[in-house]
């Protein structure tokens, strides 16, 4: 699907609250920290978007609001870009589930489709979720410019969609609390 002239920026939210954690579905503030982290990429960026697209979630939405007001920019939430559900991993540190599952985080970290979390979405799932919601995006905002505030699982599902990655690379790339990423109609990021 062709999305010549429409462009996109992704921002990943914060630092959040209770720290490094699979904190998927559950909704967690952002910290003083994530707030900045979030500012600063902002911060050397015109604020040109025709519209902004945010997860529901607190720690994308609180942002994305205040954003939005500042410079007057329609905002709309989409569930569809929430981040992937880890199942009974949500709230855990990789330190805590090294301690207790090694093999299963292990497995995880080298095929997260194959080897999910008990009781999460599978990566599969996800996949096709976030690129529903991306395809459904393409089609509806024509050529604007669009700023999506979401995760960064969803943030690396597309960035393997857009590369051709096999999804099974996702965790290979690196997408830092408060990052942005601008898209040319490659899915290379700027």
């Amino acid at each position: 699907m062709s999305w010549k002239g429409l462009q996109f920026s992704l921002l990943r939210h914060g630092e959040t609250d209770g720290g490094a954690r699979f904190c998927g579905s559950t909704d967690v503030a952002l910290t003083d920290k994530g707030w900045q982290q979030m500012k600063v990429s902002m911060n050397d960026v015109s604020p040109g978007w025709d519209r902004i697209i945010s997860s529901p979630l607190k720690r994308c939405a609180a942002f994305a609001r205040y954003f939005a007001q500042q410079y007057a920019i329609p905002l709309s939430f989409d569930e569809r870009i929430k981040e992937m559900h880890f199942g009974i991993w949500e709230g855990r540190s990789a330190e805590e589930l090294m301690a207790e599952d090694a093999d299963g985080l292990t497995r995880f970290w080298q095929d997260p489709d194959r080897y999910p979390p008990q009781e999460a979405e599978r990566l599969s799932s996800f996949q096709a979720r976030v690129l529903a919601a991306w395809n459904g995006f393409i089609e509806s905002y024509g050529e604007q410019r669009i700023l999506l505030v979401t995760h960064g699982g969803v943030i690396r599902v597309l960035l393997c969609h857009l590369q051709e990655k096999p999804i099974k690379q996702l965790l290979e790339i690196e997408v830092k609390h408060g990052s942005l990423h601008i898209l040319n109609s490659r899915g290379q990021s700027s």
